[in-house]
């Protein structure tokens, strides 16, 4: 079966990533500690084809064909375990999303934080 974003609900995906753990027993070792430390891991993976290179240059190396699937493969593990993670813990995680959108619209209002970069205690 082929997937897509537009295609493919966070159910989905999350019932199969769940599927894949328990099919080789390894929700025993799915604790948050465990699942948070890889996925911090997965992310430095994934940082590190960016490293010492400016912003321009990061996007022009995101697009480079040798370098695309290594970065994909490194963000669907970063994926992978945050949605295991909300799997272990029981997070509703479009619910999380939302409120933590709703919290960041409050913190950072169009009208102060448009084309800024600064902090919300900053604007």
């Amino acid at each position: 079966m082929t997937r897509s974003d537009t295609t493919t609900t966070l159910a989905d995906l999350k019932a199969r990533i769940l599927a894949f753990a328990k099919e080789r027993d390894w929700e025993q070792f799915h604790a948050p500690k465990n699942l948070s430390m890889a996925l911090a891991a997965e992310a430095a993976e994934l940082m590190e084809h960016f490293l010492w290179v400016d912003p321009t240059a990061s996007r022009a190396r995101a697009a480079e064909p040798g370098r695309r699937k290594d970065i994909e493969d490194e963000l669907a593990d970063v994926v992978i375990y945050a949605l295991e993670f909300a799997n272990m813990t029981g997070i509703d995680l479009a619910q999380a999303i939302e409120a933590k959108m709703d919290a960041n619209a409050r913190k950072y209002p169009v009208e102060k934080a448009k084309g800024r970069a600064d902090k919300y205690t900053e604007l």
